[in-house]
C-alpha cells in the first residue's frame, strides 16, 4: 500500500486530533507548571478546529490509504458527533476534576487519542483498520476508568476494563483471521464480493462473523457481553463515565454499521437470529436490572445497556436492501439522542456528587425540584427522553428504530421493545418523583458550568425534536451514496 499527501488531507481532521493530543503532552511535559485552564483550554481549540474542518468538509466523498478509509456522509456524521462529544467532555470536566483533586493535563490527552481512534472507526472500510481503531479508542479509556487512583474502585473499574476488553479485542481478531482465511482479504467490499462469488469454506466466514460480534458486543455492553459495564461506570470519575457511556457506544455501533452492512449482508439470514437474541436479551436485561438499583451512577450504566438493545433492534433489519438506509440513518439519529441527553444526565449527576462516592443515591435527589428546580427540571426532560416520551428527541429516535424494526417484518422483536419501554419508565419517573415528591434538602456545587451543559442539553432535547424530520432526512440523504 502507497499513500501520499491527498490521504492525509483527505482524513485531516482526525489527523489534527492526534497530532493535537502529541502537542498536549509536549505543553504537559515542557511547561513547569502549566495553569489550570491552559490545557483544557487547548483540547477544546484542536477540537474546534477539527470540527470546523469536518464540517467544511460534509457531503465530499473520498478513499485514502489503498481504500483501507472511506471518508462519506457516514465519517462525517459520526466524526460531527464525537468532536461534540470531546467538546461537552471538557466542559463537564473542568471543575468536577478539580474539585475530585483529579485535574491532571494527561486526562485531556488520553481523551483525544480515544477520540482519534472513534474517528478511524467511523471512517474503517478494512477489518484491520477497524481492529487498530478500536484498540486506539479502547487503551485510553482503560486509563482513564483508573484515572482516580489510588483510589480502589477507579483502579478496579481500570483492571476489569482492560482484561475483559483485551478478551473481546482476541474475539475480534480471531474473527477477523477466519474472515481472512474464508475470502482471501481484509477489505469490507473485498469480503462481500467474495462472499458474493462464492468461498470454499463458507463456515469460517460465519464463524468469523460471529466473533466479530461478540468482540464489538463489548463495546457497545450488549448483553451477554455486559458485565463489565455497571462496576466500570460505578467505580470510574463521573467525567470519564460520561465519555465513555456515549463514545465508545458511538465508536461500536459505527463499527457494526460498517462491518455488518457492508462486508455481511450475503450471511445476514445467520447473523439476524443472532442479532434479535442478542438485542431481546440487551433490552429485558438492561431494563430489568436497572430497577433494583439505589445507586444513580449503577442505574444509568444499566440504562446504557438497554439503549444499545434498542439501537441493536435497528441492526436486525441490515440485511435488506430496502431497509438499509432507515436501518442506518435510525441508528445515527439514535446514537445523537442519547449522547445529548446521556451528557446532560451525567451533569446533573456531577453537581451533586461529592468525595468519596457520595452524593449518589437515590435519597440524595430529594428535594431537588424545590431548591433546584432548572436543575430538577432539566433532569425531568432527560428522564422522559430516555423514556421515549414526546416532545423529546428520545421519542423521536426510538420511533425511527421501531419503523425500521417494522418495515423489516420484525413485529415480535418491536413488542419486547414496547414492553421494556414501559418497564424502563418506571426507574426513570422514579428520579422524577424522588425530586418533585419527597422533601429533603440536596447540596450542589457551585459549577456554572454544569448547571449551564444540563440546562442547554435539556432544550437541545426539545428543540431537536422538531426538526427531528429534517434531521432524519438530512441524515438518509448523506448516506444515499454510502451504503
Amino acid at each position: 500500500m502507497t499513500f501520499n499527501n491527498a490521504d492525509l488531507l483527505t482524513i485531516l481532521p482526525t489527523i489534527l486530533v492526534v497530532a493535537w493530543a502529541c502537542v498536549l503532552l509536549m505543553v504537559i511535559v515542557f511547561t513547569r507548571k502549566p495553569q489550570p485552564a491552559l490545557v483544557p483550554g487547548l483540547t477544546a481549540l484542536g477540537l474546534l478546529v477539527a470540527g470546523v474542518i469536518e464540517a467544511l468538509s460534509f457531503g465530499q466523498q473520498a478513499t485514502a490509504f489503498g481504500g483501507m478509509l472511506s471518508v462519506d456522509g457516514f465519517s462525517h456524521f459520526i466524526n460531527l458527533l464525537l468532536i461534540g462529544g470531546g467538546l461537552l467532555t471538557i466542559v463537564v470536566s473542568y471543575d468536577y476534576l478539580q474539585r475530585m483533586k483529579l485535574a491532571r493535563g494527561e486526562y485531556y490527552a488520553l481523551m483525544l487519542f480515544s477520540i482519534s481512534g472513534m474517528m478511524f472507526i467511523g471512517a474503517a472500510a478494512d477489518l484491520m483498520v477497524v481492529f487498530l481503531a478500536l484498540e486506539m479508542l479502547s487503551i485510553p479509556l482503560y486509563v482513564l476508568a483508573a484515572f482516580a487512583r489510588p483510589e480502589a474502585r477507579s483502579e478496579e473499574a481500570g483492571l476489569k476494563y482492560f482484561l475483559l476488553g483485551a478478551f473481546a479485542s482476541g474475539f475480534l481478531l480471531y474473527g477477523v483471521a477466519l474472515v481472512y482465511g474464508a475470502t482471501a482479504t481484509t477489505s469490507l467490499a473485498g469480503v462481500f464480493a467474495a462472499a458474493q462469488a462464492g468461498v470454499e469454506y463458507p463456515i469460517y466466514l460465519l464463524l468469523g462473523a460471529g466473533l466479530m460480534l461478540v468482540g464489538l458486543g463489548f463495546k457497545v455492553a450488549a448483553v451477554p457481553f455486559h458485565m463489565w459495564t455497571p462496576d466500570v461506570y460505578q467505580g470510574s470519575p463521573t467525567s470519564v463515565t460520561a465519555f465513555m457511556a456515549v463514545g465508545a457506544k458511538a465508536g461500536g455501533f459505527a463499527a457494526l454499521v460498517r462491518v455488518f452492512i457492508v462486508a455481511f449482508p450475503s450471511i445476514s439470514e445467520q447473523i439476524v437470529p443472532v442479532l434479535w437474541a442478542m438485542s431481546a436479551l440487551t433490552l429485558v436485561v438492561g431494563n430489568v436490572l436497572a430497577i433494583a438499583q439505589s445507586n444513580v451512577k449503577r442505574m444509568l450504566a444499566y440504562s446504557s445497556i438497554s439503549h444499545a438493545g434498542f439501537i441493536l433492534m435497528a441492526l436486525v433489519a441490515y440485511g435488506q436492501d430496502a431497509a438499509r438506509f432507515d436501518v442506518v440513518a435510525a441508528t445515527l439519529i439514535y446514537l445523537l439522542a442519547f449522547a445529548l441527553v446521556s451528557f446532560g444526565s451525567w451533569a446533573v449527576v456531577m453537581s451533586l456528587e461529592k468525595s468519596e462516592g457520595r452524593g449518589l443515591d437515590f435519597a440524595d435527589y430529594r428535594g431537588l425540584g424545590t431548591k433546584h428546580p432548572v436543575l430538577a427540571l432539566s433532569m425531568a426532560v432527560f428522564m422522559l427522553s430516555f423514556t421515549g416520551v414526546p416532545p423529546t428527541l428520545g421519542f423521536a429516535g426510538k420511533f425511527y428504530v421501531f419503523r425500521a424494526v417494522l418495515e423489516g417484518g420484525y413485529v415480535g422483536l418491536a413488542v419486547v421493545g414496547v414492553l421494556t419501554s414501559l418497564v424502563s419508565a418506571y426507574y426513570y419517573l422514579r428520579v422524577v418523583v424522588t425530586m418533585y415528591m419527597h422533601s429533603g434538602n440536596p447540596t450542589i456545587h457551585s459549577d456554572n458550568r454544569l448547571r449551564i451543559t444540563a440546562a442547554a442539553t435539556a432544550l437541545g432535547t426539545v428543540l431537536l425534536f422538531i426538526f427531528s424530520q429534517p434531521l432524519f432526512d438530512w441524515a438518509s440523504r448523506a448516506l444515499l451514496h454510502v451504503f
